[in-house]
């Protein structure tokens, strides 16, 4: 049956007004193509190599794989169009199944290399009706605005200190004011910037020093520069705590408070960071790179009523490695997570799993294990005992998730994971549990990274429970704490012996085994303080109301070596000891010439303040500070040398230090002859005000007609009076006798 039009207007008809527009708001409503929703699943991939009609079926099948993970994608599903002269316009269009896939596209695959010479850009095909519809592009082009190059402060400035004394910053933290001085050793400190209210909780430095935190309720913001402006503002709401990667690439930020996105935005974060606790951020850029949840794991104790009781945070939750490139999350009893930096996405796509795991590190600088030449970061992790199986410390090598090396371990209680500053050992701390549980030993499992195989070597003789341990930095010597007794937070410290170790000489570029040293008794140390570079070692006690002795030892000294310490790589020494009543915190600057204690108004209110010292515990300065809450010395950079221009200097040193002792007396003559002629200005100034006020009391003695003299007439009066003579007699016993007759 034919349609029928009867129902049309006829055109003839003089009712018919053909300018009168038909109503067609239903039919469009009905059939027109919604771009939001129509177009939702196709994206644009730009960043393609140009390719003929020849080679174009072999690239979209390369594209495909690429794109399968995030999507399955048809090969019809990718349109690629030719240009005139038979080639490749260098993008496509991709239609995925849903808009959430083409969606997950563009956040993991943007930025994407495809090969060494092509990166990959992807954006959604309805970004283009977003951003450029009718008014959104001016048609008449506009060259953009150049601003004048405007030169930035240069942000390591403090290195050339202007005095050319080499000196080092810190930064005081007290009441609500934040201080930055230059340490002047025994002189008072110079100021340099005093502010109030830079921060609201408390100040940090970045690992290099380029950089001062503060914490703020709008987030992190960073300060440098020699006029100390503004560098960098991360915008995390009500941030807690912060962690710089080690090369101040990026950082990481982290609330209590979930993150709330509100209606109208938020000016760094996305509707993606809503509800997440970390964020990781990229310095140089100042954007968010990826968000993160608390991990939610159950507690093993419960308190009084039965509930479990919340663990405290781990911090820092994201590790580090030494080089930037990789930042790995614990999910504890189950796996870990690494992640490549700057994508931020899961190394192979997928987790490691390692059932039990209870802690990791990663090695702080990048190893160099014998007959390995291809690159690799290493972390060490451990398990605990589960069922019939050990427990069990691995090493393994990143990228390539190889498992370099094990070491089971039995009757584990707990265990700790030290690293050597040059990534050169790894000492496992490992507490045993006897048969029946009741008391505890520790060995140390130390895995000599360097060599072939990663041997491990086994320090077995210790017979207490270690508290304590530290590496020597750039060094193979470490010192222990141990104890006897059961270690809990009491008022009273327990009574502790503190050790020393160090390998044993060997022929060759060798390092023996380790020996002890030796062992003093009877001390209340819990903290270990080694020098940043090495040699100087300070073994105290901190965070006791009891006890707060400090010991300054020497492990090259440069005396007779004693008989016994022949055949050892170390001449261990005590320099000096003091005492810094209720100290807090200790802390040596970057250069291991100084040193600060300080007793923070965070953990007590009595006597806060600091007390400065040379390396060899000689006291420089003690200022007691009211409401005193941070000291940090400003970190160094790395060197720019090489290790044989140290080596020189070394070499060299000696001259090097006459040119610095006579400046240092230079400045200390310069210094005692300004405290002469400031003594010999205010005692001229005095004998000046001393002539001017006895002439004019010899004016006015004149005026009243009396001597000029006032000593004039007692002398004559005494001349006139006769001499008295004034005898005593002082009745003195020389010896007294005491006989008894019976």
């Amino acid at each position: 049956m034919a349609p029928s039009f009867d129902h049309l207007p006829d055109p003839e008809d003089e009712d018919y007004d053909e300018d009168e527009e038909l109503d067609f708001s239903d039919l469009r409503e009905r059939f027109e193509v919604q771009l939001e929703q129509g177009l939702d699943a196709f994206v644009v991939i730009d960043g393609l190599p140009s390719v003929t009609e020849e080679t174009k079926p072999k690239l979209i099948k390369f594209l495909k794989r690429k794109l399968d993970p995030v999507g399955k994608v048809k090969e019809d599903s990718i349109f690629m169009p030719l240009g005139p002269d038979g080639t490749s316009e260098k993008f496509a269009f991709v239609e995925f199944s849903s808009a959430a896939e083409a969606l997950a596209a563009c956040k993991q695959l943007d930025m994407v290399p495809l090969d060494k010479k092509h990166t990959l850009r992807v954006n959604k095909l309805t970004d283009i009706e977003r951003f450029g519809r009718e008014g959104r592009i001016d048609e008449n082009y506009t060259p953009p605005t150049i601003p004048p190059f405007e030169e930035k402060e240069h942000l390591r400035s403090w290195l050339a200190d202007p005095s050319g004394r080499g000196r080092d910053q810190f930064v005081m933290y007290k009441d609500d004011r934040v201080q930055i001085f230059w340490n002047n050793e025994k002189d008072a400190p110079e100021p340099i910037v005093d502010r109030q209210h830079w921060t609201e909780t408390f100040v940090q430095w970045s690992p290099q020093g380029t950089y001062l935190t503060s914490m703020h309720a709008q987030g992190v913001q960073l300060w440098g520069g020699p006029s100390w402006t503004r560098q960098k503002r991360f915008a995390h709401p009500f941030v807690n705590l912060v962690d710089f990667s080690p090369g101040e690439k990026y950082l990481t930020t982290w609330s209590h408070r979930p993150i709330v996105i509100p209606e109208e935005g938020h000016p760094m974060l996305s509707v993606d960071d809503d509800g997440k606790n970390y964020v990781i951020w990229d310095i140089e850029t100042g954007k968010p790179l990826r968000s993160f949840a608390n991990l939610d794991l159950p507690s093993n104790s419960t308190d009084e009523a039965g509930q479990p009781v919340k663990r405290k945070i781990v911090w820092p939750a994201f590790k580090w490695s030494a080089d930037d490139k990789y930042v790995a999350r614990l999910t504890q009893g189950a796996s870990i997570s690494v992640y490549e930096l700057p994508r931020m996405g899961l190394l192979d796509k997928t987790s490691i799993k390692i059932e039990g795991v209870m802690d990791f590190d990663w090695a702080p600088a990048t190893p160099h294990r014998e007959g390995v030449k291809t690159y690799e970061q290493l972390f060490c992790y451990w398990t605990p005992e589960i069922g019939s199986n050990p427990a069990k410390v691995g090493l393994m090598s990143i990228p390539s998730k190889e498992v370099v090396r094990t070491l089971n371990l039995f009757s584990v209680t707990d265990a700790k994971l030290h690293w050597q500053s040059n990534a050169d050992y790894l000492c496992v701390k490992v507490d045993r549990h006897s048969k029946s549980k009741k008391s505890l030993a520790t060995s140390l499992e130390i895995f000599r990274v360097r060599e072939k195989g990663v041997p491990v070597e086994v320090v077995d003789s210790i017979k207490d429970t270690v508290i304590n341990f530290a590496w020597e930095p750039k060094g193979d010597r470490f010192v222990i704490i141990t104890t006897a007794e059961v270690v809990a937070p009491t008022a009273v410290p327990p009574k502790t012996s503190v050790s020393f170790y160090c390998p044993e000489k060997v022929k060759g570029a060798g390092v023996g085994n380790f020996k002890h040293i030796r062992t003093y008794d009877k001390k209340n140390s819990n903290a270990i303080y080694w020098s940043p570079k090495g040699r100087f070692v300070i073994v105290a006690t901190v965070h006791s109301q009891q006890s707060f002795d400090m010991e300054f030892f020497d492990m090259d000294f440069e005396g007779e070596k004693p008989e016994s310490d022949k055949d050892l790589t170390a001449n261990l020494q005590l320099m000096n000891t003091a005492d810094h009543y209720g100290v807090t915190d200790i802390d040596w600057d970057p250069t291991g010439r100084f040193v600060a204690t300080s007793a923070s108004i965070w953990k007590h209110a009595m006597e806060n303040g600091y007390h400065l010292y040379d390396f060899k515990g000689e006291q420089l300065r003690e200022e007691p500070v009211e409401k005193f809450k941070q000291w940090l010395w400003r970190p160094r950079p790395p060197t720019l040398l090489t290790k044989e221009e140290q080596k020189q200097i070394r070499k060299n040193l000696r001259e090097y230090s006459k040119v610095f002792d006579q400046e240092d007396a230079d400045r200390g003559a310069s210094a005692d002859l300004a405290v002469v002629e400031h003594r010999r200005r205010l005692l001229d100034e005095w004998l000046a005000w001393r002539a001017q006020i006895e002439e004019e009391v010899k004016e006015e003695r004149e005026a009243r007609g009396l001597p000029p003299d006032p000593l004039d007439g007692l002398l004559k009066k005494t001349d006139e009076e006769e001499d008295q003579v004034i005898e005593e007699i002082v009745e003195e016993i020389v010896e007294e006798t005491e006989e008894i007759i019976g």
